[in-house]
């Protein structure tokens, strides 16, 4: 039985559920539409920083937050539309901003739609009217985001979206990382490195950026937790980022559509025409084993 619940808590938190695998995901839409909780048996899949959470001035460092209208971040915080310089933080507004509420499913799924549109504080930094339409749906262990992005402006609109997803981790050094593609760019040292599957957890922080992706889907094996995260994307994603900080237990497998900076140099930026959209999916599969 699929069951769609709302209780206010500091947020008003729409918890989804699937009672045939005891599965359940929680969506806080004012803070930026986000699932911040995902129980499998009792079993967590999702970090939280339940602490900085309570901050509203603070961004979310947990759970699933959403990239948009760019992924990473651009030179000095910089780009331009039609020579005119607009300055944007990293990983744009979305995730920070509040998303209301506007449909429920109970027929197949545990289906919540949660909408952002553009307003005067988006377009001091992001000059476009947009509205985006993202749809949350559990069934057993897996959890898909269908996502609609609207262009309202006269004029084409370029953006690049992902998603953050902070996964809830035992010792490192046992998880197997498959990620398709053979080499990665460290975003600190802007070096390139071969990939093995390997990384080394010793370091202070972990930020690879992993591009010519040869499928649609990548997964991490924790041996420590038993658990098994699997994340399949459309054509619409060419980028994944794997990024950890030693000392937290947690990992992060972003999918990307563009890597940083896409806003200015335009590689693999979408760019939406006056009134088009552009529909996407991401798909989690959680197994614990």
């Amino acid at each position: 039985m699929y069951k769609v619940s709302s209780q206010q808590q500091q947020y008003n938190t729409y918890t989804l559920s699937d009672d045939s695998t005891n599965s359940q995901i929680e969506v806080v839409p004012e803070r930026g539409g986000i699932v911040t909780s995902w129980q499998i048996n009792g079993q967590e899949v999702f970090y939280l920083d339940t602490e900085r959470f309570t901050h509203p001035d603070l961004s979310v460092r947990g759970g699933n937050p959403i990239l948009f209208p760019l992924c990473g971040n651009l030179p000095n915080d910089t780009y331009a539309v039609d020579g005119k310089e607009y300055k944007i933080k990293q990983h744009g507004f979305a995730r920070e901003l509040p998303w209301t509420a506007t449909a429920q499913s109970t027929d197949g799924k545990a289906g919540l739609t949660v909408e952002l549109g553009s307003n005067e504080q988006t377009k001091v930094v992001y000059p476009f009217d947009f509205h985006l339409a993202f749809t949350y749906e559990l069934r057993g262990n897996t959890l898909e985001i269908r996502q609609e992005y609207k262009n309202l402006s006269s004029t084409p609109m370029p953006f690049s979206s992902g998603f953050h997803p902070y996964f809830l981790c035992g010792d490192k050094n046992q998880l197997k990382v498959d990620i398709p593609s053979t080499s990665y760019e460290d975003n600190r040292t802007k070096e390139n490195f071969a990939f093995d599957g390997k990384f080394n957890f010793d370091q202070d922080e972990i930020d690879s950026v992993f591009g010519n992706l040869a499928s649609r889907s990548t997964s991490v094996v924790d041996s420590d937790r038993q658990l098994k995260i699997a994340i399949d994307y459309d054509d619409s994603y060419t980028y994944l980022v794997f990024w950890t900080v030693k000392g937290k237990d947690f990992y992060c497998l972003e999918p990307w559509t563009a890597t940083r900076n896409s806003l200015n140099t335009k590689e693999y930026l979408t760019v939406l025409a006056p009134n088009a959209s552009h529909t996407s999916v991401v798909k989690i599969t959680a197994n614990f084993f």
